[in-house]
């Protein structure tokens, strides 16, 4: 399945960011209260400009996903994000899945986390991803919302099934959710093998499989399918040294910290091995395709 001559093509593939702190991630929603949040040891102002060094070293920029909570901590942080030539994106405001949301409480959440980002970035934002892909066939009415609200892109869905989430019967590739409407929904990249859709966007999944993994995907996904690949990551990926919850589960703690001194190493190939653009850019590209 690995072998074999790797060819890059000229497709434009979307980088991106998912900008949340170590104490904020889905591993650890039932560990780590978020009244607690507050008092812990913030670390992604750092971790999000070391993302952003290495981006300026591969030449790429990328769209950064980016908490409510975060840039009502952190307002340079939004305007250092833009200045760099990066597009600032909604990740929602507290990491919030949308499937535990009323359509209602969706509306406020996103409405105050696009206000936070604009008004500390001075940029527009046009983007949006649901926390931990969390859009699936439960909440139909969160695409009708943001498609309401004028935004331009989703990337909110994973078209595989897994543990943590997934919406399996969704498309693979970019797709209308709401007739008449603008918006358009780039899931998270997955591969093809034996019949079976494989998860292989970025994340914990990119750490812990050899890079040899995400290479064969993302060309199958250039050259076979001729689409372009949405990849994500997280600043404490990069962070080896962040604390340790020492109290969660033990499949949490391999989800979070498996392989995080090795993934800098990692990212630096697949940048260079790939074309790689922002979001948006992509977006208007699919638009086309799909026009």
């Amino acid at each position: 399945m690995l072998q074999g001559p790797i060819k890059n093509g000229p497709i434009l593939n979307a980088m991106s960011v998912d900008i949340e702190d170590w104490f904020q991630v889905g591993a650890f929603e039932h560990t780590i209260d978020r009244t607690d949040w507050d008092s812990l040891t913030r670390r992604v102002e750092r971790n999000t400009h070391a993302v952003i060094e290495m981006f300026d070293r591969a030449g790429v920029k990328a769209t950064f996903f980016t908490l409510g909570w975060v840039a009502e901590r952190h307002p340079a942080l939004m305007r250092a994000i833009v200045d760099a030539g990066h597009e600032l994106a909604s990740h929602g405001y507290g990491h919030e899945r949308v499937f535990t949301l009323s359509p209602e409480v969706f509306s406020r959440n996103i409405d105050r986390t696009k206000k936070l980002l604009e008004d500390s970035s001075g940029a527009m934002v046009t983007g949006y991803r649901a926390p931990s892909f969390s859009i699936d066939k439960r909440t139909p009415w969160a695409h009708e919302i943001l498609a309401e609200r004028g935004y331009g892109y989703s990337s909110s869905v994973a078209p595989v099934q897994s543990d943590h989430y997934g919406w399996p019967e969704a498309g693979r590739f970019a797709f209308r959710p709401v007739d008449g409407s603008d918006l358009i929904e780039l899931p998270v990249t997955t591969a093809e093998f034996a019949g079976k859709r494989l998860a292989a966007g970025g994340g914990g999944w990119f750490r812990m499989l050899p890079y040899a993994f995400s290479r064969w995907a993302f060309n199958q996904v250039n050259q076979r399918d001729a689409r372009p690949g949405i990849f994500y990551f997280h600043p404490w990926e990069i962070d080896p040294d962040q604390p340790r919850v020492s109290h969660a589960p033990l499949k949490s703690r391999l989800r979070h910290y498996t392989n995080l001194s090795a993934m800098e190493a990692k990212m630096d190939r697949m940048l260079a091995a790939f074309e790689w653009g922002r979001v948006d850019s992509v977006a208007e590209l699919e638009k086309l395709r799909l026009a």
